[in-house]
């Protein structure tokens, strides 16, 4: 107890369990004092005894104080008295300790001795288990009979106590994933080479200890006591609305705890979801999401938000068995789900993705998210990449990575022919499919494997961070080329990621999402919003910093997830990590040679009607869309067209309000023709 006194610097909480604690130790030393009662306490004399205890040096005695105490008692009761004093006085200490009752402890025992005599199995061990949780319940006194009937009923689960469960194995099975793999990869080096003449990389996989670490505490007792609590709320708010319903499991989640409640026969579902503002009035809750019901349970979902989120990083997810483990084609980190597990899903069987939400709801995090994942479980042998970034800033970090095809692309117009060449690659890898008789990718690599092939074919996954700025460029190219990635790389190898900001359905069109079936929402302004992206409304109530809905192929309802966090400055560590192992980094020449021909072709392709209209608008001294109609008898698009490339030429001005266009060129330059070669 000096001890504890020294390390808590004096800062003691005085509550049950310390005087449970200290009632066992006074006990424990009168108890001692007792076996040798006789031997100190021989001529029935107080201070004789005294003084022979403070004399002996023999240390089996309870002291002087616990001398004093034990006469009166011993005079009174004799020694059986005494022993059966001590020991409820033992029985209390422990009650106070633990904090249960008796009866408490018959209950769980009795089914216990039971199970034992009947069967040798596991249950006992569980069931102790949920002893142990529950008995860290922190009884309120105001509450003393709810908190008795809800203890047999109520399961409360925290997220947080798995995690220390797996951490440390979790760090050592990634460390041997990490060597198995870079043997292997020295393995291959004397068995595969490229076409391009291109050493193999010897890739040294980056350590976790580049990731931040999250040291947050376990669930406390006032969490506990505010849990149960909102439980009674939630079991009333019900009642008082006449839907008979009983809390039977809580589980509290990084950002949310869900509350599932088992409705009485006859209680129709609807009217609970119809009772979600209720809710949130009664828990005083900023917005109450209610899943009825939640998959392969009986029970009806009422997720409420916590009043302080708990933050997922990425080192959890990387460390975790889940992701360690799992020898998927190509797996990636998403976050946590309500119950703590970690989320780590395939790319390669979605087959493409599809992220969408608000500003600052967390799509580029997610995105980070993803590619640090990928970087962190495969080589470049096995895995590249071609990001697309019509913002500029977001994806930049990654230039100079092995993993690249082709720099990032920020150019709307050199996206659209990245992702022509990403179609001219998937049909280029259908036809070798075609001549070595395989259907897909992994058994085309099979052969390499076996020495019957040479050249490896590696993942190829497209990552686009703005699909809006790209629809507002070239919407008709760009829908056509994902259309056509969507529905058929799939085999080839190749797997889409695009994400934006703006879930209107000119943006994320029929095609795309008939094509993309695996889609992330995160928090939006609207149902509206929601049904775009998910078919189905809820995203409106996410809380937004990660807090996103994954609907995967293949299952019935989406899942809620806490997207897990890494920071520019992790980011920053990872890509120096693998840019400092190669100096010289070599790119897709032919890539980047179909690009800028794609762009100047684009920009060379001039109207056939420009040489009649150019001399048109000298002869007329201005220039308008209305007046190439008449003139030329074309449509308006076709007119604004060649208004547009005049004014990228430089024959006419560009528009300045509701001012005319002025003429550039004279009557001489329109004659020769010079005004092709002034861009």
């Amino acid at each position: 107890m000096g001890f504890c006194y020294i390390l808590k610097k004096g800062k003691i909480n005085f509550s049950k369990k310390f005087y449970g604690i200290l009632l066992f130790f006074i006990t424990a030393l009168l108890f001692v004092q007792m076996i040798n009662m006789p031997y100190y306490y021989s001529q029935d004399s107080l201070t004789l005894g005294i003084s022979q205890i403070y004399n002996t040096s023999n240390i089996a005695h309870g002291g002087i104080i616990s001398f004093v105490i034990d006469v009166p008692l011993y005079k009174l009761f004799g020694t059986i008295g005494c022993y059966i004093i001590f020991f409820f006085l033992f029985i209390m200490s422990t009650i106070m300790t633990w904090q249960i009752s008796l009866y408490d402890i018959i209950i769980k025992v009795k089914p216990t001795i039971k199970i034992k005599k009947k069967i040798n199995s596991n249950v006992p061990s569980e069931n102790t288990k949920n002893t142990e949780s529950e008995s860290l319940v922190a009884y309120d006194s105001d509450k003393e009979h709810f908190i008795n009937k809800v203890n047999n009923k109520l399961k409360i689960i925290d997220f947080m106590k798995s995690n220390d469960n797996h951490l440390e194995p979790a760090i050592a099975d990634i460390n041997s994933d990490i060597d198995s793999k870079e043997s292997i990869n020295k393995e291959l080096e004397a068995q595969i080479s490229k076409v391009s003449g291109e050493e193999i990389l010897d890739y040294t996989y980056p350590p976790t200890e580049f990731l931040n670490s999250n040291n947050l505490s376990k669930l406390n007792k006032e969490d506990k006591k505010e849990l149960i609590s909102n439980a009674s709320k939630l079991e009333e708010t019900l009642s008082s609305f006449g839907v008979e319903a009983k809390v039977v499991q809580v589980t509290k989640g990084p950002s949310v705890t869900r509350f599932e409640i088992q409705p009485n026969a006859g209680v129709k579902v609807s009217k609970i979801v119809n009772l979600s503002d209720d809710i949130a009035l009664s828990l005083a809750a900023s917005g109450v999401r209610i899943e009825a019901p939640i998959p392969g349970k009986s029970v009806v979902g009422i997720e409420v938000p916590n009043r302080d989120l708990t933050p997922v990083f990425l080192r959890e997810v990387v460390e975790s068995q889940e992701f360690t483990t799992n020898s998927k084609n190509l797996s990636f980190c998403l976050g946590k789900d309500i119950a703590g597990n970690c989320v780590v899903s395939d790319l390669s069987k979605m087959p493409h993705l599809l992220i969408a939400g608000a500003t600052g709801s967390g799509k580029s995090v997610c995105i980070n998210t993803l590619i640090i994942s990928l970087l962190y479980k495969y080589s470049p042998e096995d895995v590249k990449l071609l990001m697309i970034d019509p913002k500029v800033v977001e994806l930049s970090v990654y230039n100079g990575i092995p993993h690249l095809l082709i720099p990032v692309v920020t150019d709307p117009k050199k996206a659209a022919a990245a992702l022509n060449w990403a179609v001219n690659e998937m049909t280029r890898r259908y036809k070798l499919f075609a001549d070595n008789n395989v259907r897909n990718i992994e058994s085309y690599n099979e052969l390499v494997n076996k020495g019957k092939l040479l050249d490896k074919l590696p993942w190829i996954v497209v990552i686009v961070d703005e699909l809006a700025d790209l629809m507002m460029v070239c919407p008709n190219d760009i829908e056509d080329y994902i259309g056509r990635l969507a529905q058929m790389a799939r085999a080839a190898g190749m797997h889409l990621v695009i994400a934006t900001q703006r879930p209107s359905v000119d943006v994320i069109t029929g095609v795309i999402k008939a094509n993309i079936p695996s889609r992330i929402s995160f928090a939006v302004s609207s149902q509206i919003d929601s049904r775009t992206i998910l078919d189905s409304s809820g995203a409106e109530k996410l809380l937004g910093k990660g807090d996103m809905l994954f609907y995967p192929v293949g299952e019935s309802k989406p899942l809620r997830i806490q997207g897990a966090f890494i920071s520019e400055e992790e980011v920053e560590k990872v890509v120096s990590f693998i840019k400092n192992q190669k100096s010289e980094l070599e790119y897709s020449t032919e890539i980047l040679e179909e690009l800028d021909n794609k762009t100047e072709s684009s920009s060379d392709e001039v109207d056939e009607l420009m040489r009649e209209a150019v001399k048109i608008v000298v002869d007329a001294g201005q220039a308008s869309t209305s007046l190439l109609q008449r003139r030329l008898r074309i449509g308006y698009n076709r007119a604004a067209r060649i208004i547009e490339q005049m004014e990228e030429l430089r024959i006419i001005s560009g528009k300045d309000g509701s001012k005319p266009r002025q003429i550039l060129i004279d009557k001489e330059s329109a004659a020769t023709e010079s005004y092709l070669h002034n861009n």
